[in-house]
């Protein structure tokens, strides 16, 4: 049985990373969905690595994820250097990709999360024009405020309606995944991932980056290119203070541990 835990966990400043590629975390997914398994998918680069780092109780939820996938050039290259050679970049937007295609022929059944006001829409036709035959459930617009008791009931009552095997969250890192760890247990369905901007891509609102920029790491430039405002300080706060600190992890000057 192919599961996360077999994978191996790359220690990235205390967050656990799984050592996975595009085909293993899809695997996993799978495996996951046949075998009755809740969890929820956190897909992690320096961001979110960032906020953990600066939170605890973050970096627990993500900790706490059935899967940690590296989204990011970064992640990959602390995993080579602790010796998993087989780890590569599993992109969000990939990610949602490969795991829709697969779930034509396997019937899966998928619940849309998130986006601004008629975009979780889009991606729905979107889907379903790329990938005819696959199963988009329904869909949720939230507020960009936690959700009140009566829009709980109203999503609790939708996803036990319609019962789907995943939840696609798109909200942005750090409140995708705390959504996910909070809502996971009181929502009928197995498998929650959060992928953030992979709804605005998939839907044509944001354009991907070259793969050139992908593969040396700098995709991050391209993203901040096109949303300066919203990003700057993500960037250009986040990236060098992850370098200083994982410096310091590999030099032994700080250790950082994960519960596994």
């Amino acid at each position: 049985m192919l599961t996360s835990s077999s994978a191996g966990r790359v220690n990235v400043l205390g967050v656990g990373v799984h050592a996975v590629d595009l085909d293993r975390a899809a695997h996993v997914i799978d495996d996951a969905i046949s075998s009755n398994r809740k969890g929820y998918v956190s897909v992690t680069g320096v961001h979110g690595v960032m906020e953990a780092f600066r939170d605890p109780r973050f970096r627990d939820t993500l900790n706490q994820s059935m899967l940690v996938v590296p989204d990011g050039m970064p992640m990959v290259w602390v995993g080579k250097l602790q010796g998993y050679a087989r780890i590569s970049r599993v992109y969000g937007p990939d990610l949602m990709s490969r795991v829709c295609k697969h779930s034509v022929t396997r019937g899966y059944k998928h619940f849309l999360y998130g986006g601004h006001i008629g975009v979780a829409e889009e991606l729905r036709a979107a889907l379903e024009m790329r990938w005819p035959g696959i199963k988009i459930v329904g869909t949720y617009t939230p507020p960009f405020r936690p959700l009140r008791v009566e829009e709980e009931v109203e999503l609790t009552a939708m996803i036990a309606q319609c019962a789907p095997d995943i939840i696609w969250v798109g909200l942005s890192t750090p409140k995708q995944e705390r959504f996910m760890a909070q809502y996971l247990p009181l929502l009928d369905a197995k498998i929650m991932i959060g992928v953030g901007a992979a709804f605005d891509l998939h839907t044509g609102r944001i354009k991907d980056a070259p793969f050139w920029t992908k593969k040396v790491g700098l995709q991050w430039a391209h993203r901040l290119l096109q949303e300066p405002r919203r990003l700057w300080r993500r960037y250009l706060i986040n990236n060098p203070a992850f370098i200083f600190w994982i410096a310091l992890q590999f030099a032994h000057l700080r250790a950082f541990s994960y519960d596994d």
